[in-house]
């Protein structure tokens, strides 16, 4: 795929993603994914995963602990196998009304059509500090 191809299925990920059909983005992943985010401590969407079925899982997580009051994509980057958007959020923890406001660094790999890695740069330190 060119990188004019790899920016629209990120892109897509993305509005299907704000659009809450979770079945339908996780199709646009390889069944093999890798799906990683920092290790935070008392965070459970954290860490590393490894496959579909698990990111299906972190996503239900993800929705069963935190509410997206703003999630911005800013900027597309792609160049080779890769695009990186840059962007802004605001979540908010449900357990305790905190709210978690930051940039985010997303990193994609596009194999054979699909997305095939995803890793995310956070602020990290403001995560672990909602959730304590």
């Amino acid at each position: 795929m060119s990188e004019h191809e790899n920016r629209q299925l990120v892109e897509q990920a993305y509005a299907t993603f704000k659009a809450g059909d979770i079945p339908t983005l996780l199709q646009s992943m390889s069944e093999d994914v890798t799906w990683q985010l920092p290790e935070i401590e008392n965070v459970p969407f954290s860490g590393k995963r490894q496959g579909r079925g698990t990111v299906g899982e972190f996503f239900s997580t993800l929705a069963s602990l935190q509410d997206a009051r703003s999630f911005e994509e800013r900027e597309f980057i792609a160049q080779g196998d890769k695009v990186v958007v840059l962007g802004h959020y605001v979540w908010q923890v449900k357990a305790n009304g905190r709210t978690i406001e930051g940039d985010f660094a997303h990193v994609f790999t596009v194999r054979g059509g699909q997305i095939a890695a995803f890793h995310e740069y956070m602020d990290s330190a403001a995560v672990a500090k909602a959730y304590r």
